[in-house]
């Protein structure tokens, strides 16, 4: 009982989540899922703004080229954002980060709106862009700044949040998206510029909050600053063992800069730390769940499910995953990251398997294809509630404030340009291998799931220190260096 009212006394904190949320998270979700609705109208419109130009249609080839480049340039956005997410923050805070983000998105937005005025699919091109860059900038912040301003008890309950957003970003876009909202000839520019709304809500609502204490104790030096910021997020005095904490690390960081993406390549201090970011951060991407919404609607099909009703059965897969998400935040500073992704990636590698034999076999049986439903709800489920919020968590917890930012740059970049290459590469290897494309995502599920359960630590109810020194168990094992061990420890 004391306990929860512990917990609901950092009501703020809460709020913080929601507003951080709405940023690149939810806008994330959302642009992930609504441009399928408008692709009809958006290919007219490249086709007509041709004619315009040069008088005759364009070509089936070419405006296909230009669509699926209009799908993929959202991830090289993300990328220039997640690249830049290891210099704004340094520089300017990561609230004043968040800010200039959101003006990203508001330019992307006006670009949306009038590309039918101008016939230009170039701005929406451009506007696709922009928004890539602000989610990939957004969600290092977003997690960043939550991470670094919440209590060990909490931080992973709240950097979870962002894994909330992107699914409610994702039903939110699909429920938009449907022909009876906004996806109709008339509305998909604005349809398209939908997320210039929740930029312009976290922009005003920013300015209630406070820099991330870590920022202002650790980097800018600010130690009444940082006090007071805590004191309003957290509403207590007794802030003793948080600011020893961040007194241990800035001692551990004096006459140090923030570290470049090198020197968390190349430094054998943060060895692990980066395996056990990158081999998560890839399985998102690879864990075959885009592999896994592709079939569905194969799967529904051959179930004898109606066309015009595939969009309603697309909003019940995000919900889906939605509530397990929520579900997975409750979960995991009780269950722990490490038992949550680990058997996770097992089940869906297990699951997957299963999917692979039945969708061999879909037309022994009628009921198989029901079969098949059930299993890829079953997938979605897992992968909510382990890999896809577990691995947002993961860089707030396994770098301290001098590595921080950089690593959030090399998670990002893994997760953009792996999502790339899948949006690129996907259709040629399902052409090649069919149903059985899934058994590569089952050996990287397989893979991911030792890894996680024999080689990578806990780090739930644990300090940055604490977590920094169980990690370095595993960098000098069977080595003592003590010159680079005194070095890591901050």
């Amino acid at each position: 009982m004391e306990l929860a009212s512990k917990k609901l006394q950092y009501w703020r904190l809460y709020l913080l989540s929601l507003v951080l949320g709405i940023g690149g998270s939810f806008q994330y979700g959302i642009q992930v899922s609504l441009i399928a609705s408008p692709a009809e109208h958006v290919q007219s419109f490249v086709n007509h703004t041709w004619i315009l130009r040069y008088g005759s249609p364009v070509g089936e080839s070419t405006n296909q080229l230009i669509w699926s480049f209009i799908v993929a340039v959202l991830s090289l956005g993300a990328w220039a954002g997640a690249i830049h997410s290891g210099i704004l923050p340094v520089t300017y805070g990561r609230k004043k980060a968040l800010l200039i983000n959101n003006v990203v998105a508001i330019v992307a937005a006006l670009l949306m709106v009038f590309s039918r005025m101008a016939n230009s699919f170039e701005m929406i091109l451009l506007g696709r862009f922009l928004y890539g860059y602000n989610v990939g900038l957004g969600l290092s912040v977003h997690l960043m700044y939550l991470g670094e301003s919440s209590p060990k008890e909490l931080r992973g309950f709240l950097t979870l949040t962002s894994s909330i957003f992107i699914g409610f970003g994702k039903v939110t876009g699909q429920i938009i998206g449907i022909k009876e909202l906004m996806g109709t000839e008339e509305m998909w520019p604005y349809l398209l510029a939908v997320s210039g709304i929740p930029a312009i809500l976290q922009f005003i609502m920013l300015f209630l909050f406070p820099e991330s204490p870590r920022y202002l104790y650790i980097d800018k030096g600010d130690t009444e600053g940082s006090k007071k910021a805590l004191q309003w997020l957290w509403q207590e005095d007794n802030l003793k063992q948080e600011l020893d904490d961040m007194q241990i690390e800035r001692e551990g960081m004096q006459g140090e800069t923030a570290k470049t993406v090198k020197d968390v390549l190349c430094s054998r201090c943060v060895r692990w730390q980066l395996l056990t970011l990158a081999i998560p951060c890839a399985g998102v991407q690879f864990c075959g769940i885009n592999a896994l919404y592709f079939y569905a609607f194969d799967i529904f099909r051959k179930s004898g499910i109606p066309e015009d009703q595939m969009h309603y059965l697309a909003i019940g897969i995000g919900a889906t995953e939605l509530i397990t998400i929520t579900l997975c935040s409750f979960l995991i500073d009780r269950a722990g990251r490490k038992k949550l992704m680990g058997i996770g990636y097992l089940m869906m590698g297990v699951t997957m398997c299963a999917l692979t034999v039945m969708l061999s076999v879909k037309d022994m049986s009628p009921q198989i294809p029901y079969v098949n439903i059930a299993l890829i709800f079953c997938v979605i489920c897992i992968y909510g509630l382990g890999p896809s919020g577990v691995s947002m968590a993961l860089p707030a917890d396994l770098f301290l404030q001098a590595w921080r930012p950089s690593a959030y740059v090399i998670s990002g970049t893994i997760n953009w340009l792996g999502m790339f290459l899948i949006g690129m590469l996907f259709g040629y290897v399902v052409d090649g291998l069919g149903q059985f494309c899934f058994l590569i995502f089952v050996a990287y599920s397989f893979f991911s799931a030792a890894f996680m359960m024999y080689f990578v630590p806990e780090t739930k109810g644990k300090t940055m220190v604490e977590i920094m020194e169980e990690f370095n168990k595993l960098n000098y094992k069977n080595k003592v260096d003590d010159t680079e061990t005194i070095e890591t420890k901050f």
